[in-house]
């Protein structure tokens, strides 16, 4: 069993006094789960001060209060009490250390970036299972702790649940894991403290500003992981798989050339992975791959430059964790279609329908592009913007989606608080003289887009990908774009009836 006492070598300069010899049984920063012999971290957030709810953690059982300030003079010496500059940073290590370390015992992949988080992820994790046989996955969409996957409700999950199910995935002979690693949980401090074996860093392009509010605020949080594990990587040699043809990757490259090692993908001459000679058709891509002083033919199953990008990023990412390169991309060429990333619907009277989870102006932009180069004889967009998010994308995603497209069909995404209505207007100011029609009903929306839609048209329907929910001010509603879209195929008109 662990006492207060032993968890004070893994907190940074921690001041300590009361009662350190209780027994230790666990840590959170939610009260609501602290019992008999809990660690409650005390963290002030933008909305609540966890400092309020100590009252309720000690009488609850917890045995120790970590936070970030001295108890208040005369409170009663009950509990240990633990004074870090950081309780963020002390929370993750304590999760950390009461679970034995799980990232040390595993080849851990970590990826970061505006877009291509997740298949590349999912890439990752599918060469790790075919090399391995177990291994796991934390994304946005699946949770796999190496015995049963199962539906992810966070990108990444808060230090406590997430040091669990490393946990799980080591008892479960894992020898691997992909992680997600968005901004958020950089900036939160969610991975802090973990060893990596590889760090993947995708693009940068604009999102979260609600909560980042700079794009140099957004860039400084994705680069502070790499710069931590260059100062600390925690018994590992960590390896830092950067997309150079990315303006603020090729950035972030400079920045850690000589204090980590740093692999290079992209299309360019820099790049230590690159891709050449690429081609694609509705069935899939193939280039071919230079790295390490050798070429390989790659073929998979997915469409798309992005996702070139991400085989790239995932097969250089999994060479660094110790596969050998030949066997990920034997391991590639029957990759599994990533649900919700470009993902074929079905195809009716020579009609293609495409669900993408593009919900930023440069993921619309590539995956309308992607489209586009197929050929089609029209391209229909189906697409909105969130609610109570970064309200200046909103008129960039309408010229992103102006650009590549010949019919936008503008209709609500996930409006949660907002007037769908007014998101839709300011949707509309970016559209200048393209051709669009503005529907807020996203089925009906739906709905027009194939039935409008001849032989030899596609239709994307961007911005929720995966999500089965549509969420409004007072309600969530069951939603799924892919299922819309099959509906709407079957209830289309043949096209030798007269359509009324």
């Amino acid at each position: 069993m662990m006492t207060v006492r032993d968890i004070l070598p893994c907190l940074h300069r921690p001041l300590a006094s009361g009662p350190l010899d209780a027994l230790v049984t666990s840590v959170s920063s939610d009260s609501r789960v602290i019992g008999e012999g809990s660690i409650f971290v005390a963290i002030r957030g933008n909305q609540l001060d966890g400092r309020t709810y100590i009252p309720s953690a000690k009488e609850q059982g917890a045995v120790a209060i970590i936070a970030d300030c001295a108890p208040e003079t005369g409170d009663p010496t009950d509990v240990a009490w633990i004074q870090v500059a950081d309780p963020r940073l002390a929370l993750a290590s304590v999760a950390a250390f009461l679970e034995d370390h799980p990232a040390s015992k595993l080849r851990l992949v970590g990826v970061t970036g505006t877009n291509g988080k997740t298949t590349t992820t999912f890439l990752t994790h599918h060469i790790m299972k075919r090399f391995w046989h177990r291994a796991g996955v934390l994304g946005t969409i699946i949770v796999d702790d190496g015995d049963e996957a199962s539906v992810a409700s966070h990108t990444t999950p808060d230090p406590v649940a997430l040091q669990s199910l490393l946990g799980r995935m080591v008892d479960n002979g894992c020898r691997g894991a992909a992680l997600e690693v968005s901004s958020h949980g950089i900036d939160q401090k969610r991975v802090a403290g973990m060893a990596f074996d590889a760090l993947v860093f995708t693009n940068l392009t604009q999102d979260h500003l609600d909560y980042h509010g700079t794009m140099e605020a957004y860039a400084s949080a994705k680069f502070s992981w790499f710069e931590d594990a260059a100062e600390n990587p925690r018994g590992k040699k960590p390896v830092a798989i950067i997309n150079i043809d990315d303006s603020r990757g090729a950035e972030l490259a400079e920045t850690l050339d000589r204090r980590m090692s740093v692999i290079r993908f992209g299309f360019g001459l820099e790049a230590d992975y690159q891709a050449l000679n690429f081609r694609q058709s509705p069935r899939g891509m193939q280039f071919k791959l230079k790295a390490k002083g050798r070429e390989f033919l790659v073929r998979a199953p997915l469409i798309g430059r992005f996702n070139a990008y991400n085989i790239l990023a995932a097969l250089a990412a999994t060479q660094a964790a110790g596969i050998p390169l030949r066997e990920g991309v034997a391991a590639i060429a029957e990759a599994p279609q990533v649900p919700g990333r470009m993902e074929n619907c079905g195809n009716r009277d020579g009609i293609s329908i495409f669900v993408d989870y593009a919900h930023t102006p440069d993921a619309l932009e590539n995956a309308c592009h992607t489209l586009k180069e197929l050929e089609p004889r029209r391209l229909f967009t189906v697409f909105g913007c969130g609610g109570d998010r970064d309200r200046r994308k909103r008129p960039l995603m309408a010229k992103a989606a102006a650009r590549e497209s010949d019919v936008c069909i503008i209709t609500s995404d996930n409006p949660r608080s907002e007037d769908p209505e007014e998101i839709i207007r300011e949707i509309e100011s970016g559209m200048g003289s393209a051709r669009y029609k503005s529907v807020t009903d996203r089925s009906e929306a739906i709905r027009i887009a194939i039935h409008a839609a001849g032989a030899g048209d596609i239709v994307l329907i961007a911005g929720k990908g995966h999500e089965t929910y549509q969420k409004f001010a007072d309600r969530t509603i069951d939603f799924d774009d892919r299922r819309e879209a099959r509906r709407a195929m079957e209830e289309r008109p043949n096209p030798e009836e007269p359509r009324r």
